[in-house]
Parts: C-alpha cells; sequence; structure tokens
C-alpha cells in the first residue's frame, strides 16, 4: 500500500516506478512517544501514565514533521543544480598601418574588422546539471552575449555569431543588431541501466575506439578543443551505448554529426574472445550526406557503409593484428577519371567507374615488445573507396609518419625503439603510393582535378610518399609519460625533451582541396594542387617542472611546408609556442616567423605573415591549468603581426582607389611591411 496511514505521514513527489515518497506527519512523533510508554512495567500506576503524556510536546513533533519535510525538499532540489557559470569580460584595442581595416567605424564596411580603435565584448557560460535518479544525469550550458566586439584582428571567434547581420526586408535592406544571443553551447547525459551504459554528447567529445579492435579507425576521437568554438561547429553530436549482460562486447554510437563533418550515421562494433585470440567486427551506416561544412578541416565525405573485421593475437613478446574492410558500397558505379602519362609528355584521360573490387582493402600489423628494444611493422592493400580513418593510437612513442587510413593506395610503416638509459632513439620509415594518382592541373577539359564534393575518392593524403623520421625522447620520469594525451598537465620532470625530425619525398602532385571562404559560405573545390616536392620539418618539445609552483613548456617548430590550396608558393616557416607558470602567474605566449595564421583558410590560401607575436600575462584564483581550462582570473594579452604581399588586409596607398577602395588585383609586391596589433584586457570569473 501507499497511502497516507490515516494522517499519520504523508505523500511527497512519487519515484520512478510511481509510489510516492512518504515522509512523517506530526502525529507521526507524537503517536511514535506515546507508544514509549510501557503500562505493564512493575509499578505503574495512573499518574505515571499522566505524567508521560502531559510531557509530550506537539511543537517538538510539528518541528521534527517540518524537518522531514525539508530533507525530502532539499533532496528533491539537490537533484538539479548549477554546474557551472562562467563570466567573461573583454576589452579590445586595435590598430596598425597600410590596412584595409578602416580607422574609423563606417557603417557601410562589411569586413570583420570593421574599425580599428576601442570595443568590448560581454560573454557568459551557464550550466544546469539535472540527476532524476542515481543513474540518470544530464548536464546543458548555454552561452549569453552581451556586446560582441567588431575589431579584433582574429576576426573568427566563438562569440561573433551575435554581430550585426544585414537582411533584407519589407523597407529594404535591414540590420539585425541584436543577433542569437542565447545558445546551446554544449550538452552531455548519462543513462546506465541493467542492460546498458548510455552516454550522449553534444560539442563535449569522445574517444576513439581504435584501442577496442577498430582496427581501420571508422569512429575517430572527437575532442577538438577551441577549434570547434572557432568556427561554431556542432559536433560531435550523438551518443554511444555499451552493452552488458548476455550483449556484453557490444558498443553502438549513433548521431547526426558523431565527429567533426561527419554524416548522419549509426556505427555497431561486436567484440568477442575465442581462445586466444580477440575478434573485433565493426559497421558503419551512413544515413545520408552531410550539407554543411564550415572548415576545410573537416569536409564531409561521400555517403558510405563500411563493415571491418579485426584479429588480434599475442604470442610470446610479439602481437600481430590482422584486419579486412569492405567498404564504399554505394559508390559503386560513380565514375571517375584516370590520368595516363606516357614516356614523350603526352598524355591522357580516360573515364572509369567504380566496380564491387574497389570496396575491399586489408592491412596487417606485426609488433615485438622487448622491453628496451620494440620493433612494429605494418602494411597495408586499400581499394578505390576502401577507406577508414587516420591512425590516432600510439605505437611505442609519438611517430608522425602514419596510416592515414584513405582508400587507393599500398603502404608499408615500420619503425623501431632502442632505450639507453634515460634516453630513446626511434626511427620510422613510410613507403605509400596510390593505386591511381592525382590528375595535375592544367590539364585539358573535360580533364580536371578531382575533389571530394565531385568525386569518389581523391588523392591527398595518401599521395605517393617516401618518407623517413628520427625521433629522440629524454625522460627521466617516464611514469609521466611524454606522449600521455595530458602530458602537459602531469609532465613533473625537472627536464624532458622530445625531438623529431622528418622528411618527406613526394615525387607526384595531389587531386584538389575543399576550401572554405573567409565569410564562412559554400565549400568549393579548388582547381588543382601544389606540385610535386620533397618537404621537411623539424619539432622539439621541452617541459621543466623544477619545484611544484614553477614550470616552462615549450613547443618549437621549423620547416617547409605548402598550402592545401592550389597556390604553389613553398613556405619555410618556424617558430615556438611558450607556456610558464610561476604560483599563480602564467605566461602564454608564442613566435612566428613567415607562418600561416590562426584559420584554416589562411593555409588553404596560403595566406602567411611575416612575424607574428603574441603573449598573454594573467594572474589565476588558486593554481592555473596547463589545459587551458576556464579558471578564474585577471589577464592582459598583446598580439602583433607584420603584414605583407602574401598577407590578408595588407593594403598600401598604392593599392587603393580614391575612395579608398582596394583595386582589382592589384600588385602589392615591392611595398614595405604593414603591421596590425591588439591589445587585450580581461577578466574571467569561473565556478
Amino acid at each position: 500500500m501507499n497511502e497516507e496511514w490515516f494522517g499519520i505521514t504523508a505523500k511527497g513527489p512519487t519515484t520512478l516506478d510511481g509510489f510516492y515518497e512518504l515522509f512523517p506527519r506530526a502525529a507521526y512523533y507524537v503517536i511514535k512517544e506515546a507508544h514509549e510508554f510501557n503500562p505493564y512495567a512493575p509499578g505503574t500506576n495512573l499518574s505515571d501514565l499522566e505524567r508521560h503524556f502531559d510531557g509530550i510536546s506537539i511543537t517538538g513533533a510539528m518541528l521534527q514533521a517540518r524537518g522531514d519535510k525539508a530533507a525530502l525538499q532539499t533532496e528533491r532540489l539537490s537533484r538539479i543544480r548549477l554546474s557551472r557559470l562562467t563570466t567573461e569580460f573583454t576589452t579590445f584595442s586595435t590598430g596598425g598601418s597600410k590596412l584595409t581595416t578602416p580607422d574609423e567605424n563606417d557603417p557601410n564596411v562589411r569586413q570583420f574588422p570593421n574599425k580599428q580603435g576601442f570595443d568590448h565584448m560581454q560573454s557568459i557560460y551557464v550550466g544546469v546539471e539535472a540527476e532524476p535518479s542515481a543513474n540518470v544525469r544530464a548536464n546543458v550550458e548555454f552561452n549569453i552575449l552581451g556586446n560582441v566586439a567588431q575589431n579584433p584582428i582574429d576576426e573568427i571567434f566563438y562569440e561573433n555569431r551575435g554581430r550585426p547581420v544585414e537582411v533584407m526586408g519589407v523597407f529594404g535592406e535591414e540590420t539585425i543588431a541584436s543577433n542569437n544571443r542565447i545558445q546551446l553551447y554544449r550538452a552531455s547525459y548519462e543513462w546506465n541501466t541493467r542492460w546498458f551504459n548510455l552516454e550522449g554528447f553534444y560539442r563535449t567529445g569522445h574517444y576513439h575506439w581504435a584501442y577496442e579492435g577498430d582496427f581501420f579507425n571508422l569512429y575517430p576521437e572527437a575532442n577538438y578543443g577551441p577549434q570547434i568554438d572557432i568556427y561554431n561547429g556542432v559536433a560531435p553530436f550523438g551518443f554511444e551505448a555499451e552493452f552488458k549482460r548476455e550483449l556484453s562486447g557490444l558498443k553502438m554510437a549513433f548521431g547526426p554529426e558523431l565527429w567533426w563533418g561527419a554524416n548522419p550515421a549509426v556505427l555497431l562494433k561486436y567484440t568477442r574472445n575465442i581462445g586466444n585470440t580477440t575478434f573485433t567486427g565493426v559497421y558503419h551506416e551512413d544515413l545520408e550526406r552531410q550539407a554543411e561544412t564550415i572548415s576545410s578541416f573537416a569536409v564531409p565525405q561521400p555517403q558510405t557503409r563500411r563493415v571491418t573485421l579485426h584479429a588480434n593475437r599475442e604470442f610470446g613478446n610479439f602481437e600481430i593484428d590482422l584486419g579486412g574492410i569492405w567498404g564504399g558500397r554505394p559508390l559503386v558505379g560513380r565514375e571517375f577519371q584516370i590520368y595516363r602519362e606516357y614516356a614523350d609528355g603526352d598524355f591522357d584521360i580516360f573515364v572509369d567507374e567504380i566496380k564491387p573490387e574497389d570496396n575491399w582493402g586489408g592491412k596487417i600489423k606485426l609488433s615485438y615488445m622487448g622491453g628496451n628494444f620494440n620493433w612494429y611493422a605494418q602494411s597495408a592493400l586499400m581499394g578505390l573507396v576502401a577507406s577508414g580513418g587516420a591512425d590516432q593510437t600510439i605505437t611505442f612513442t609519438g611517430w608522425r609518419l602514419k596510416d592515414s587510413g584513405s582508400g587507393n593506395q599500398f603502404h608499408v610503416l615500420s619503425g623501431f625503439t632502442v632505450q639507453m638509459g634515460q634516453f630513446q632513439f626511434a626511427p620510422n620509415f613510410l613507403y605509400q603510393e596510390p593505386i591511381e594518382g592525382p590528375i595535375p592541373s592544367g590539364v585539358d577539359a573535360p580533364g580536371r582535378p578531382r575533389n571530394i564534393l565531385d568525386d569518389p575518392f581523391v588523392v591527398r593524403g595518401n599521395r605517393e610518399t617516401i618518407a623517413g623520421e628520427l625521433l629522440i625522447t629524454y625522460d627521466p620520469t617516464p611514469e609521466t609519460w611524454m606522449y600521455a594525451w595530458d602530458s602537459d598537465r602531469i609532465e613533473d620532470a625537472a627536464f624532458a625533451l622530445s625531438a623529431g625530425f622528418v622528411y618527406r619525398h613526394h615525387p607526384t602532385t595531389q587531386d584538389a582541396a575543399v576550401g572554405i571562404l573567409p565569410d564562412g559560405r559554400s565549400a568549393f573545390p579548388f582547381d588543382g594542387a601544389p606540385p610535386a616536392r620533397d618537404l621537411w620539418e623539424v619539432h622539439a618539445r621541452v617541459v621543466s617542472k623544477p619545484t611544484s609552483n614553477f614550470g616552462i613548456i615549450a613547443n618549437i617548430y621549423g620547416g617547409e611546408a605548402e598550402a592545401n590550396g592550389s597556390d604553389d608558393r613553398l613556405i619555410n616557416r618556424y617558430g615556438s609556442e611558450i607556456r610558464m607558470v610561476y604560483n599563480n602567474l602564467m605566461l602564454n605566449s608564442f613566435v612566428r616567423v613567415n607562418d600561416w595564421g590562426a584559420y584554416d583558410y589562411h593555409r588553404d590560401f596560403n595566406l602567411t605573415f611575416p612575424f607574428q607575436l603574441m603573449a598573454d600575462f594573467s594572474m589565476t584564483l588558486g593554481s592555473p591549468d596547463w589545459m587551458m581550462e576556464p579558471r578564474t582570473r585577471i589577464g592582459v594579452r598583446g598580439t602583433y603581426r607584420t603584414l605583407n604581399e602574401f598577407s590578408p588586409r595588407f593594403a598600401p596607398a598604392a593599392a587603393l582607389d580614391v575612395n579608398g577602395e582596394i583595386l582589382p588585383d592589384p600588385d602589392l609586391s615591392g611595398f614595405s611591411n604593414g603591421s596590425e596589433w591588439e591589445f587585450r584586457t580581461y577578466i574571467q570569473i569561473n565556478i
């Protein structure tokens, strides 16, 4: 029975099973105290009974009942609580020379930044967490905007969705000054039962399945840090379910965009041990093709269906991984062009179509783990559309030459590590060749470089490559591993170093990449790619934390690089990023020479700056966080960069007309450099 017991108890809220939660009324405590008298005790008389009942306090019973009611209400209120409150108050002062950015705020200017001078911004994050029961939890966070600055020199950022927009109204063109002021920032939920554990995510990230038998990396990691905020993306969006009991070993993922640029899809993974061998099967089905592209980093691939099978077994110090893939089934029958060049320099363009045998691929990996000496070798043959994902696992150390996961390729990878005291030496090698090579730019129509928007496959990361690298690591505290994902936070060595050199020989060009214009307009294919050339790079990471309240982390790089788009200019870039913590003070800075800017479109169009310098100095309540998570802090930030003919917004006076507008296709070479700068103050309060 689930009743009030004739007024002795009261009904509270219902449980998940639909029963009322009961709590005692004052009558319960009065009756309880009355029943404490034993009329049959030796020597008990009527006076004892009257004295006992006269001592019963109705007021005390009422106070006890009110306390029970308040405790029940408090427990109910605790099921929903404030999980986050972050307020950010920022000011921007900007300036520069030889810029298209106007000196005064002109209402007719459509570009951003649209002025030099002073502006300010307020951005507030509010999170609410609900826990209706011990096994169900949900959290949602919202971003609320005040004023949105118009003058930051890094013009693309999360809050810029609130900038004024021009629309065509009833009386002509109108300006919406307050646009999208409140937006869902991120959300997550968990639901654990005896049959499954369910985790949902919206812009909160998830891990990959590559260490769980996803040998072809069909389900990649989706932790993007500030990048997803910069482009106002919504990935990852979906849920994962891990099943239990009779369904143990089965996992499922479903969502509109499980990783950045993913098509709406469902994935199933099942793992089972048979004897000493672990078998894993993964099924991936795209429901339709993603229509929106907001970054050239994450261009949606053609709609596909894929199945993989993987077997893993250990033999003493050896481990073998063997897998096969069947993928790209909906692409069968789609046409593509083939380029054939002859010894005399002549060439032909043929048209072919995807056949069923182009859906198949296979990969094998053999590893030896011997302590001071470790070795691996891997090889794969992938059909034209048998594409997986880039390898996100770490084999022994932090090598950069890895399997791209693309279809249309044959590759061999091999490397080894040698431990000598606290030093590790690790050479690594790659040979890679596409089955069908790229189509160079400049061929006669209807021939053209392939692109992933119009063709079933392309030659990009799977271009012909012969490469080698040498990685040297000095790590006196291997228990805090140098290549752990959170190494910045946990590494505690007084001095640790990782330094590498990579050389890539590319005897051919690539097919065309897909670019996004700076204003975020629709994706488009470039008309080609940079020519065949060799590239090299050096990189180093230095960590020094000699005391608990002082530390420095430096990331240093240099080498040759080329654009993602069709510009053929080779750049020699180098720079470093340095973070330093002392007690509750933190310095975050970088210097870059002849390098791209912060955005995808800078590398797409080969837009570089001769010199970039940034320094951010802040004081934090408590200890600063190496991972740059929100903190209660106050700080200042300065950014300075020079401009030349390869930089965005560079406009010497000779390139402008009498109205101050930049001339069409001006010749910007031969002019002295321009500059732009920004000084920022900020206060961030985080709970």
